[in-house]
C-alpha cells in the first residue's frame, strides 16, 4: 500500500456502519412515535365518479389525538391518512397548522354527510414555536378533516364534491368528548 491509499480498506466499512446507524435512528424515531399515543384505525372509501378508493386511516377523536395528529411523522403510507372526527360542526376559520409536522400533506374538509367542501395543500413548518406556523383554514364549516400525503387528491382525481363513505367508520364510543382543540 502506498502512503496515500492506506485508508481505503477502512473507509467503506466505516461508511456502511454510519449509514446503518442513520437508518437505525430513523427506524427508532418511527418506533418511538408509535408509542406516543394510540389511534384507532379504519378502512374508509372515497367515492369517485366510477369507483371508490380505499384508504387506511388513523382516527383522531380525542382532543389529545387531534392536537398530536401527524406531528413528528417521517413517513405516511401511499394509501394512508388521518381522519379528524368532531362531535359538532367546526367553523370555517378553525384551521390546521403544520407545527412539528415533517411531511407535506393535503387536507380535505368534509361536512356532516362526508362531502368534501374544501381541499388545501400544507407544507411543513420549520419554526420552533407554533405561533410562527401558518394556519390552513377551509373557509367553510366542517365536521371531518382528512389528511393524506401531498398530491394524493390530485393524483386520484378527488376534490370538492366527492364523498367519504361515512358508513365505513366505526360507531362512536359513548360519552362526551373534550372540546376540540385547534391543531
Amino acid at each position: 500500500m502506498t502512503h496515500m491509499t492506506w485508508w481505503r480498506p477502512i473507509l467503506w466499512p466505516l461508511l456502511a456502519a454510519l449509514a446503518a446507524g442513520c437508518t437505525a435512528q430513523s427506524s427508532a424515531d418511527d418506533d418511538a412515535y408509535e408509542h406516543i399515543m394510540a389511534f384507532d384505525t379504519a378502512r374508509v372509501r372515497l367515492a369517485r365518479q366510477r369507483d371508490t378508493l380505499q384508504l387506511a386511516v388513523e382516527l383522531a377523536v380525542s382532543a389529545e389525538q387531534k392536537t398530536l395528529g401527524l406531528m413528528e411523522r417521517r413517513h405516511l403510507g401511499d394509501d394512508a391518512g388521518m381522519l379528524f372526527v368532531y362531535d359538532s360542526i367546526q367553523p370555517g376559520d378553525a384551521g390546521f397548522w403544520m407545527y412539528r409536522t415533517r411531511i407535506p400533506l393535503d387536507i380535505a374538509f368534509l361536512d356532516s354527510a362526508g362531502v368534501i367542501r374544501a381541499v388545501r395543500s400544507m407544507t411543513p413548518c420549520s419554526t420552533t414555536v407554533a405561533q410562527g406556523c401558518p394556519t390552513y383554514t377551509p373557509d367553510v364549516p366542517y365536521r371531518y378533516a382528512l389528511e393524506v400525503n401531498a398530491g394524493f387528491f390530485a393524483q386520484h382525481g378527488i376534490g370538492v364534491g366527492h364523498s367519504l363513505l361515512l358508513r365505513d367508520l366505526p360507531a362512536p364510543a359513548t360519552g362526551s368528548e373534550a372540546p376540540p382543540s385547534r391543531r
